[in-house]
């Protein structure tokens, strides 16, 4: 875009435990551009926006480069001043909201409060703070603002952290995964909330995401970052049709589709990022590279610029190379058995003057099918998967596990049951303790369920983690690596049915891929039983042989996976299907 750049970043190096995690970063953002920084998790993509805002976390520090917004070098200047840019005039969107909400405070003094720092009374503070719950998609902002985050589902606390950030009318806007958890057409508004706030206002926007559907719906240009370097910078029309680096395009080639053939394996990029510290000597993705050639291993490629793009690749693709998954000829025959796990009439409330979050709702889950679970955030997907699971007691309704219920199940019949249905929750800080290290909380689950002989590496090795992460803390971890740890934890026992809250939501395309051609084995080899709940239909259609959909703690619909997908009964679920299908990248 036109005019000098808002932030330019140079050279930008970050050490993180010792080893160098961000290795010569460049990135330019301009007025009115929305730059997205794509990669998996561990690429640097992160850190290198702490450290564009000052915000690395202890352990982490910045060794060399300039970061100059607006012309001034935000590396150079004290702490004072920098604090009078950050929030004001650099908005940042975390990628948790967990952790960055104070439990104990309602929500909308927590938005006024971004306000009230930097200048507002308290009473244009608080205007400010209903109109920002409006403007993410808060319904009833007035009665909204003094419920705590505890009171709203997972979407909704990522669209308060928005809120927060855009208190203060920010130049630059730094999203990282801003949409992670949202479900289909809560994304779509939020990344069209993104667009429009650059058109009406010229906010800059760094979106950082692993998710490709989120580049192609919002972004001007891309930067792929992969070891701590950025290997490919495009247009996002030219990139997702043209892939130039081997990375980038198996990045693509990893990616569900709505329009693609349902069950087939994806395409996974083998192997493994290297971690903060480990620098081959030649192209950090040669060895994950199925063309690599002698010089990737023993040389780094240079910067080749092709205008306004360019990559570092010893090797491009001279086309755009997206490989086609295999088609599956057939899938295997219904199983005999019935089902494991059998829901009847499921009520949850949670406070006699609200609605129900669940309101008769049935699901049965059978050896080696999946039933998959689809809505908006707040349809009651969680409560569900906690009512399936026994830590929500029903007000009625019964849940059973290979006939016995959970109402009935004593202390010992309950571990029983915890054996052959384990859940993966949506949100892996919340269901990892920040005390253990990855070997303790691999192992705890074995030692509950007296299964001390079973070796939590070959746990990391099943769900794609380096043996490395064994004996490290999940704030050492990515999103995508804690998510992994908590796939691991419930899969250490063998269960039967295996109950997944958003299992994907923070993982990256690669990562993704392997999860879910995991479950596919999982259910094939071993016929476990699955309940996917998801946001992202492409991964339902792709997994799953039957769908429900929720709405308002209600099923509006349910049908086989393919007759649902080609021919939606109900209004609201062509709604969701359009809405899932904007962010699609083209398919070259």
């Amino acid at each position: 875009m036109p005019g000098p750049p808002l932030l330019e970043v140079r050279g930008l190096r970050v050490t993180a435990g010792g080893g160098e995690a961000v290795r010569g970063v460049d990135l330019t953002v301009r007025p009115g551009e929305i730059l997205g920084l794509v990669g998996e998790s561990g690429s640097g993509k992160t850190l290198t926006a702490l450290a564009v805002n000052r915000m690395l976390p202890p352990g982490c520090r910045t060794t060399g480069g300039t970061v100059r917004f607006d012309g001034t070098d935000l590396l150079a200047l004290p702490e004072p001043a920098v604090r009078a840019v950050r929030g004001r005039r650099i908005g940042m969107v975390f990628q948790d909201p967990l952790a960055h909400l104070n439990p104990r405070m309602p929500v909308g003094r927590q938005l006024a409060e971004a306000a009230l720092v930097h200048g507002a009374s308290r009473r244009e503070a608080r205007a400010r703070a209903l109109e920002l719950l409006d403007l993410v998609g808060i319904a009833e902002p007035a009665r909204r603002y003094r419920d705590r985050p505890h009171e709203f589902s997972g979407g909704m606390r990522q669209r308060v952290l928005i809120a927060m950030a855009m208190a203060n009318r920010p130049e630059l806007l730094i999203a990282d995964e801003p949409t992670t958890a949202l479900d289909p057409s809560t994304r779509v508004e939020i990344l069209d909330l993104l667009v429009r706030l650059r058109d009406e206002t010229g906010t800059a926007v760094l979106l950082i995401t692993h998710d490709l559907g989120v580049v192609a719906r919002s972004c001007d240009t891309v930067q792929v970052m992969y070891a701590g370097r950025i290997v490919e910078r495009a247009s996002t029309a030219g990139l997702l049709a043209a892939p130039r680096h081997r990375y980038t395009a198996g990045l693509l080639a990893g990616v569900p589709r709505l329009d693609g053939p349902p069950g087939a394996p994806l395409t996974v990029i083998g192997g493994r990022p290297p971690a903060a510290g480990e620098a081959p000597a030649g192209c950090a993705f040669a060895p994950r590279c199925a063309a690599a050639a002698d010089r990737c291993t023993t040389s780094a490629p240079g910067w080749t610029d092709t205008g306004d793009s360019g990559f570092a690749c010893h090797l491009p693709v001279a086309q755009a190379v997206v490989t086609e998954r295999q088609i599956i000829e057939a899938r295997r025959a219904e199983r005999a058995a019935g089902p494991v796990l059998v829901a009847e009439g499921l009520t949850v409330r949670y406070g006699r003057r609200r609605p129900p979050a669940l309101d008769g709702v049935s699901l049965s889950a059978a050896p080696g099918r999946a039933v998959g679970v689809i809505g908006e955030s707040g349809s009651g997907k969680s409560t569900l998967a906690r009512a399936l699971l026994g830590l929500v007691r029903p007000q009625a309704g019964t849940v059973r596990v290979d006939g016995r219920s959970w109402a009935g199940a004593d202390r010992a019949e309950e571990r029983e049951l915890r054996r052959r249905v384990q859940l993966v929750f949506q949100d892996p800080y919340a269901s990892l303790s920040p005390r253990m290290t990855v070997r303790e909380a691999l192992a705890e689950p074995l030692t509950t369920h007296g299964l001390r002989d079973r070796d939590p590496r070959g746990l990391c090795e099943l769900v794609g983690l380096p043996e490395a992460v064994l004996d490290a803390r999940p704030h050492r971890l990515s999103g995508g690596q804690r998510q992994r740890v908590a796939i691991a934890r419930a899969l250490a026992v063998g269960p039967q049915v295996l109950v997944a809250d958003e299992p994907t939501s923070a993982l990256d395309v690669s990562v993704q891929a392997q999860i879910l051609n995991l479950f596919a084995d999982l259910r094939e080899q071993h016929g476990v039983g699955l309940v996917f709940i998801s946001h992202d239909l492409a991964l339902v259609r792709h997994l799953c042989d039957e769908v429900l959909v929720l709405r308002h703690g209600r099923v509006v619909e349910r049908a086989p996976a393919a007759e649902l997908f080609a021919a939606p009964a109900h209004p609201y679920t062509r709604e969701l299907l359009a809405a899932a299908g904007a962010p699609e990248p083209p398919r070259p």
